[in-house]
């Protein structure tokens, strides 16, 4: 039958006329025309999806009704809208955004800045010359004749969003790959840590008074010259590029405190771990963002000259404060933005009386926050995340007369031996937006194996804040009711939980103690202490002791107490005795937060004076004084005289550095110290 739409064959003659090679002819027949229901003529074909042709001449303009232009992610009220339109058009904003990232990146003694123009140069039209948003900038040094790059655009692709970093990640930069999960996976190169060792900061009149300098001072200096031949260096590899990335975000929470940033790189993968650890602007503070507080040039894989004074190796990263600038040479490692941004805030916050903090911070239901500093392997980053608590943020803070607030926008978790069952908030963010970075996954699944060190066992995950559940946003909170120092005890003689006088406060902030376990030699293995200044030695510009007193002039005036809490070992060092569980820990962070710890009845231990309780609710009051769990007296005191004498090892080049008016607050920091 033909009927009913079905397929029929030709017969007979016709058939052999037709059919094409000796095969049948195929035709097909079609059902009536149903009856017209709109006075017209009845179709021909049963389900008609057609539709009118697209109205376009080219495939690019196809591609181009794909995309709309993005709307405001916040209400602006109509009438700051229409002044906003009647005194800035948008073809002149756009123009002064583009003259303000041509001056950050203008030569100082060539030329003017770089012409620019926004997007992937990748999509523009071939022949067509972009349309030239340039202001001639009129510099006062001697110019040389004008190099090639005078006569090209440079793309900046400005502010891109997560999935546009994406594809250019995995278009243009080997090692980029989706996982399985939806982040980002990537390789920082040869670097997959920082280079301490490589960091300079230009020592003019002003900082050689105002900086710590010296022995125990991460400030190695580097002179203003030094630091203009690497900025040129590096503007220059920046601007030879076809395209850049540009940042523009804040740091800071507290909106009177904030400070605007702009980062340049060559690498999308930069652009996105930025986009994610600095606070995201919305569009309407992108249209008025204009100058910026602070630039970074990373230039990344490009090194630095070795031949250069100063110059040790081929990395070198150099932070300018009067000219607020940071360059990166030689490293991909996208850390070196992230804590060079937090050094600059140790400088520029305390000018403002307000402290910077390398600590956790949350925040009860009631509004009581603590803040929790620590070194790696204290649990810091597990106890500050409760999910019975709002989390302020897991790494940096500023604490100013507005209460304290988050200095960045995301985390920046470790991810070695991450498991879900431990850090469920860590796994579960790690999806679409994250970056992963150096982690080794399945090529074919590409599920990542958090247990395989064999890029590096700094395996890291940056994502943004609001991907943990507890967050509080915006991360602002009130003043901290407590002050918790966190230290791993390897040694086994530190108590649980001490509560601390100011004095003790200053001198174990400024000690900022733990003990790490290392192998030695034929299996044997001791601790080994370590002491990093105000738990952040490697990212302080000032002398300790000025944001020690800080911190107790703001815990006196607001009432904060200050702890002590040993999350190591109890009953004998590492290999006799053994941690303390992480349940007795949570009682003891719980007692702290409810404010029960500080009704308890408290003793003094001999030779760090430290005051005890005699009992929490839900630990074994036996632990809270360590010489009950050792089962050898003369071990336990020898060991503690041993930690004794490696505090005051430490402080001794804190000790002749006046704190306070005739350094009167000197002697009591040194009294707080251990006693023998």
């Amino acid at each position: 039958m033909a009927g009913n739409g079905e397929f029929s064959f030709a017969n007979g003659a016709e058939e052999k006329k037709s059919g094409r090679n000796g095969l049948a002819k195929i035709t097909t027949t079609t059902p009536p025309a149903a009856p017209p229901t709109n006075g017209k003529s009845g179709g021909t074909v049963c389900h008609d999806d057609s539709v009118p042709t697209v109205k376009v001449q080219t495939i690019d303009e196809l591609h181009s009704l794909q995309k709309k232009r993005s709307a405001p992610t916040t209400p602006i009220h109509a009438s700051a809208q229409a002044n906003f339109a009647a005194t800035v058009s948008e073809e002149l904003r756009q123009k002064q955004q583009l003259q303000s990232i041509s001056n950050s990146l203008a030569s100082l003694t060539r030329e003017t800045g770089p012409k620019l123009v926004k997007g992937d140069p990748a999509t523009a039209r071939k022949g067509e010359t972009p349309k030239l948003d340039h202001a001639e900038h009129h510099m006062f040094s001697p110019r040389a004749n004008v190099s090639d790059s005078a006569l090209k655009f440079t793309h900046i692709l400005y502010n891109l969003s997560p999935a546009e970093l994406y594809e250019q990640a995995i278009k243009h930069e080997q090692g980029s790959f989706i996982t399985s999960g939806g982040a980002m996976a990537t390789l920082s190169g040869a670097k997959t840590g920082r280079s301490p060792r490589d960091k300079r900061v230009v020592k003019d009149d002003t900082t050689e008074d105002e900086l710590w300098w010296g022995k125990g001072s991460p400030n190695i200096e580097m002179d203003e010259h030094t630091f203009l031949v690497n900025r040129e260096r590096a503007t220059d590899y920046l601007n030879s590029l076809d395209k850049v990335f540009v940042n523009d975000q804040f740091l800071n929470w507290d909106p009177e405190n904030r400070i605007k940033v702009r980062i340049v790189s060559a690498r999308a993968y930069h652009s996105l771990f930025m986009h994610n650890m600095c606070i995201r602007p919305t569009p309407e503070e992108l249209e008025n963002f204009g100058t910026p507080d602070f630039t970074i040039y990373n230039a990344g894989q490009f090194p630095c000259n070795r031949y250069t004074h100063y110059m040790t190796s081929s990395t070198s990263i150099d932070l300018n404060l009067r000219r607020r600038e940071m360059v990166i040479l030689g490293t991909q490692y996208a850390g070196e933005m992230k804590k060079g941004l937090f050094s600059v805030m140790h400088y520029l916050m305390p000018k403002r009386g307000i402290l910077s903090l390398h600590s956790g911070c949350n925040m009860g239901k009631d509004g009581d926050v603590a803040l929790f500093f620590g070194l790696s392997g204290t649990g810091k980053t597990t106890l500050s995340t409760d999910h019975n608590r709002y989390l302020i943020g897991d790494d940096e803070h500023c604490w100013s007369d507005n209460g304290v607030s988050n200095i960045e926008g995301g985390c920046y978790a470790k991810c070695i031996d991450l498991a879900r069952e431990k850090e469920p908030d860590i796994w579960n963010a790690i999806k679409f937006g994250t970056v992963l970075e150096n982690v080794v996954f399945d090529e074919h699944i590409r599920e990542v194996d958090y247990t395989d060190k064999s890029v590096t066992e700094n395996t890291r995950a940056a994502y943004p804040i609001e991907y943990i559940p507890n967050a509080k946003i915006p991360c602002v909170g009130p003043h901290p009711k407590n002050v918790i120092l966190l230290a791993c005890d390897a040694f086994g003689v530190l108590p649980p939980v001490s509560k601390l006088n100011l004095a003790q406060t200053m001198y174990h902030f400024i000690s900022g103690y733990t003990a790490l376990v290392a192998g030695t030699e034929d299996g044997i293995k001791e601790p080994q202490a370590t002491f990093s200044s105000c738990f952040g030695a490697a990212f302080i510009m000032l002398h300790p002791t000025k944001y020690a007193a800080m911190l107790a002039e703001k815990m006196q005036k607001h009432g904060a107490t200050g702890w002590l809490v040993n999350t190591g070992w109890s009953g004998g060092s590492y290999g006799s005795g053994s941690r303390i569980k992480l349940s007795y820990t949570r009682k003891i962070i719980d007692a702290i937060h409810s404010g029960s710890l500080l009704d308890a009845e408290y003793k003094k231990t001999k030779v760090f004076g430290l005051e005890i309780p005699t009992e929490v609710e839900g630990v074994p009051s036996d632990i809270l004084d360590p010489i009950n769990t050792w089962s050898d007296k003369k071990a336990y005191n020898d060991t503690l005289l041993k930690l004794a004498g490696l505090f005051k090892n430490n402080f001794a080049v804190f000790a002749d550095h006046n704190v306070g008016q005739d350094g009167k607050l000197t002697a009591e920091i040194l009294a707080a110290g251990p006693n023998f």
